[in-house]
């Protein structure tokens, strides 16, 4: 009897598709196996151990701020975990009585806050502008704020100081906070616009139905959906300034610098004056670093936003 179409297509479609008796299945190329490899332990031990050889510069900081100055000038810091009794907080205690270094952190506080905080407002109503309302010359201006991202700080030092001292503002905090503004709100503009440019328009559009004008659309809508973006913002700008030491060493006023400069000028009137200078830089670091840690969350959405569609 002959075999039906369907027959022979069951046939042949059951004979192609079963695997050739003795056929070996093919070996997995060294990529696929060092990828299938890439998310065990063995990763995940390095990234420790990379992580632990990051951290130890700042360990070996903090332990020396601990101190006595006399043993740190004849061992070094890991010396304190064969004799913890080195462990003392009597560098501390007279860095917080030294009125050098505690007026300077209220003065580095002073400018970073306020340079931060007109940063993220006016990068945040420039970059809702650029977005989302039209006006003559919008693309243009853009191009010119995209434009000003590779003016190098080193070029305006001489022209600006020239214009502070001829307005008056020239060594004190409120150039120092101007200077650092006018510097960083090309990357906030740029940033906070493409930002704000993926808000879907119906969310815009469906507030502007209810009655809702432009600053309270701003206000209501777009800065809560933007508030990844401005965390990183701000981050970003409150490292920048708080570490910053070219700008406050030619800006600031030289009687009461920020904690950079002060903390320079240390070194080089004392030489190795280390009951003074591991105590400062600590807490110098570790200000920004607690900065960073209480926005991590919203530091990671802000970088990793628009990466997964």
């Amino acid at each position: 009897m002959a075999a039906t179409p369907r027959s022979k297509a069951g046939s042949a479609s059951g004979t192609s598709g079963a695997p050739a008796k003795g056929a070996t299945a093919a070996k997995p190329s060294v990529a696929s196996r060092i990828a299938a490899r890439a998310g065990g332990g063995a990763v995940r031990f390095f990234l420790v151990a990379v992580g632990l050889l990051w951290l130890t510069p700042t360990a070996g900081l903090l332990l020396s701020s601990l101190r006595d100055p006399a043993e740190v000038d004849v061992s070094g810091w890991w010396k304190v975990f064969g004799d913890p009794g080195q462990l003392t907080f009597s560098s501390y205690d007279d860095l917080l009585s030294n009125e050098a270094i505690t007026d300077s952190l209220w003065t580095t506080a002073a400018i970073t806050v306020p340079s931060t905080v007109l940063v993220v407002l006016i990068g945040a109503l420039a970059g809702y502008a650029f977005a989302w309302m039209d006006f003559r010359g919008r693309d243009g201006w853009f191009m010119v704020v995209v434009g000003l991202l590779v003016v190098p700080v080193q070029v305006a030092l001489i022209p600006v100081a020239k214009l502070f001292g001829e307005i008056g503002i020239f060594e004190t905090t409120t150039g120092v906070v101007l200077f650092h503004t006018a510097f960083g709100l090309p990357f906030a503009i740029f940033l906070l616009r493409n930002f704000f440019a993926e808000i879907p328009r119906e969310l815009l559009e469906a507030a502007r139905l209810d009655g809702a004008g432009e600053l309270r659309l701003f206000f209501r809508v777009v800065l809560p959906l933007g508030a990844p973006a401005i965390a990183s913002l701000g981050i970003f700008q409150f490292l920048w300034v708080w570490n910053d030491m070219l700008v406050a060493l030619i800006f600031a006023d030289s009687g009461n610098p920020p904690i950079t400069v002060a903390l320079q000028q240390q070194v080089r009137q004392f030489g190795n004056n280390i009951d003074i200078l591991g105590p400062g830089a600590f807490i110098s670091m570790v200000v920004p670093l607690a900065v960073f840690f209480a926005f991590q969350r919203q530091f990671v959405s802000g970088v990793m936003a628009g990466a997964v569609k």
